[in-house]
């Protein structure tokens, strides 16, 4: 029986070509790809690895064909009007793909002044009608990559209400407006909610933002909601994870970026401090936070961070769960011909279900 194979290559040793910015000219074929399993590492500990990565047997059969996809790892640059144009494409044809799962309906409106989709189950129950979820979505907080397919499923999903905020964009605003514009919408749904009738989550970006607005309505003195959802995050943007050396954003296919020593989202901060416990959850103090569900994967180019931060939340006494999906890659679960994506999903909502409902 054939196997299909996926091939990781690491190394901080790297040409002066690649240092300088330049790609190589041609894509890794089957001919120059690797093809052997090499470890070395070096006097200042860099591992130059090479590995052949045999695809899981431990997921689904639509994860398997989602996972041997050949992707080209040529770097292609795009605008960032491209890169807007292409996300919403792609989020809206996500969408739709939930929406055959679940009914809901979607409206546009403003709440505190700043943009939002209300998106609401077209069954709720009575005992949802009190209780409000908040999204923050993906998307390199440059883009909306994810305000629909993290809204729809756990909309439906859970039977509650779901507002999606879609807060200022960088790099026309820089940190923290995206946090401001969360916070805003908190507060005004705070008159209509209880805040323990209110979860705050979001997915990638909409994760690192999720906990700093919880780090910054602990020091502003507000409520906390009742539960955070912080899905495939961080919360450390002085520091690069083992994950971000290892991934990229579809696991071990695509492009692959030579490793940082700071995080990408770094650029998002601009001149603000990322020791600020304000700015990285991690550094600030987390004793009573709500409970908190933190979701990875196996392939996850930002596992290290949510791992990492779920541990602290833990260290400070937090209700905090951690879920890590086999072999899929960094937010698999907007993806919803994945039977992971729907077990990933229904376990998000379950959770907010519950820790509302006490």
């Amino acid at each position: 029986m054939n196997r299909q194979i996926g091939v990781i290559y690491l190394s901080l040793f790297l040409t002066t070509s690649l240092v300088s910015g330049q790609q190589p000219s041609l894509p890794t074929d089957a001919a120059s790809a690797a093809n052997r399993d090499t470890s070395y590492i070096d006097a200042q500990g860099t591992a130059h690895v090479t590995r052949v990565v045999p695809l899981p047997q431990t997921v689904s059969n639509e994860a398997r064909r989602y996972l041997a996809r050949q992707i080209s790892d040529q770097a292609v640059s795009e605008s960032m009007a491209d890169r807007r144009a292409h996300a919403d494409v792609l989020a809206r044809s996500q969408a739709e793909g939930w929406k055959k799962l679940c009914a809901v309906s979607i409206t546009e409106q403003k709440i505190a002044d700043v943009p939002v989709r209300v998106v609401t189950p077209d069954t709720m129950p009575e005992a949802s009608r009190d209780k409000v979820l908040i999204n923050l979505h993906g998307g390199g907080f440059n883009s909306d990559a994810g305000s629909l397919p993290e809204s729809i499923p756990i909309a439906g999903f859970s039977g509650m209400k779901v507002v999606a905020v879609l807060y200022r964009l960088d790099p026309e605003n820089h940190y923290p407006a995206q946090v401001e514009d969360a916070i805003a919408v908190y507060k005004e749904l705070l008159k209509s909610y209880a805040p323990e009738h209110i979860a705050i989550y979001g997915t990638s970006a909409g994760a690192v933002i999720t906990g700093q607005v919880a780090v910054h309505l602990k020091h502003l003195g507000l409520p906390e909601p009742g539960a955070l959802g912080i899905f495939s995050g961080h919360g450390d943007f002085a520091c690069i994870g083992d994950t971000q050396s290892l991934f990229g954003i579809p696991g071990l296919s695509g492009h692959l970026n030579p490793p940082r020593e700071v995080p990408h989202t770094s650029d998002y901060l601009q001149d603000a401090d990322p020791h600020d416990p304000q700015v990285s959850a991690l550094y600030s103090d987390l004793h009573g936070m709500p409970p908190t569900l933190f979701v990875s994967s196996g392939r996850d180019v930002l596992q290290s961070g949510t791992t990492i931060l779920h541990r602290a939340f833990l260290d400070a006494g937090v209700d905090a769960r951690l879920i890590v999906f086999e072999g899929l890659p960094h937010a698999f679960w907007y993806d919803s011909s994945l039977p992971e994506s729907v077990e990933a999903n229904r376990d998000m909502a379950t959770f907010f279900v519950h820790q509302l409902s006490r």
